[in-house]
């Protein structure tokens, strides 16, 4: 038991590396992304859930009490990117499956560790709690319409059908970690073992990252170009959505527009995946799978350059002031 809590703990403090590695194992061993394929569902719900259970919903309802930036941010997340993506990639020469994959994901809501990560690069936490938790309950009634309705994806399944099983992987979650909190573990259990859930939040998104690579290894022995262009557009969409995000909202300040970005960049896609499990065409899935790697690897690189802008906001306000 001990050896197992250890393990956990150290992989609590080491998330982004191990993760990026995860996706890593699932290219380099594609028998075992096939054996752990049926686990993504259970994969994707568990950490959600688990991320949930530690979230403190006092401060979420701190940042209710200034509404007007919070539901601005939401409708942009949720809608707008889409529709400025969906302009955006009509024009460009993409492959037919790229384009609708990347739109699908600026649907869907922020990561559930988006709050998580924007401590760890000096973003506000508090407003990125909030977003998330919105996103992910306010998902199910925004996607539907606009993937199948408005934007006019191809996917193999109804409105109804997919709003129905987003209602259930979302309710599911915050229905277990509601239940869990009541009932089973208590806050100062939370807090003591916080380390210890994050690594175990961190073991079970390892085999998400292993399993959803199944497929992906065969394109690029076959196809390396297209697996490649694949990357090459996670990429650049990522980057492009933060930058995009950030200065549409870059009048509520330097340090929450920053925090905008990075939500706009980094999508609950997972969410997506379970939602669609063996509807979602392969392009979709593949390009879920390869857009993992800027998810996990962009954050440490993006650090030094979040703390210059911060910096230089602040040194100008101190000037100024």
């Amino acid at each position: 038991m001990g050896g197992i809590a250890g393990g956990l703990d150290w992989l609590g403090g080491r998330a982004t590396q191990v993760l990026a590695g995860g996706v890593l194992i699932g290219l380099a061993l594609p028998w075992l992304a096939e054996l752990l394929r049926p686990l993504l569902v259970p994969c994707i719900i568990a950490p959600f859930a688990l991320s949930l259970l530690r979230i403190d919903y006092g401060r979420v309802r701190t940042q209710l009490r200034r509404p007007g930036p919070l539901l601005a941010v939401l409708a942009f997340l949720l809608a707008g990117s889409a529709l400025v993506a969906w302009a955006l990639l009509a024009v460009l020469p993409l492959p037919a499956g790229l384009g609708p994959a990347i739109v699908l994901m600026t649907l869907a809501p922020p990561i559930t560790t988006a709050a998580a990560f924007a401590q760890i690069l000096r973003l506000d936490a508090e407003f990125s709690l909030a977003a998330m938790v919105g996103g992910n309950l306010l998902v199910p009634l925004t996607l539907p319409a606009l993937a199948l309705g408005l934007v006019g994806l191809e996917l193999d399944i109804t409105a109804g059908d997919l709003m129905a099983r987003l209602l259930l992987v979302v309710g599911g979650a915050f229905a277990l970690a509601l239940a869990a909190r009541r009932w089973f573990v208590s806050a100062e259990a939370l807090d003591r073992h916080s380390r210890r859930l994050d690594g175990a939040i961190v073991a079970v998104l390892i085999l998400f990252a292993i399993g959803v690579m199944d497929g992906v290894t065969a394109v690029l022995l076959a196809q390396p170009a297209t697996v490649l262009l694949y990357l090459a557009c996670a990429f650049a969409a990522n980057i492009a959505l933060q930058v995009l995000g950030a200065a549409l909202f870059w009048w509520t300040g330097p340090r929450t527009a920053l925090t905008i970005g990075h939500m706009t960049g980094n999508c609950n896609m997972a969410i997506v995946l379970a939602a669609l499990a063996d509807r979602a065409p392969f392009e979709v899935f593949m390009y879920f799978a390869l857009a993992q790697f800027p998810m996990y690897m962009l954050p440490a690189l993006s650090l030094p350059v979040y703390r210059r802008i911060l910096a230089r906001a602040g040194g100008e306000a101190d000037a100024g002031g």
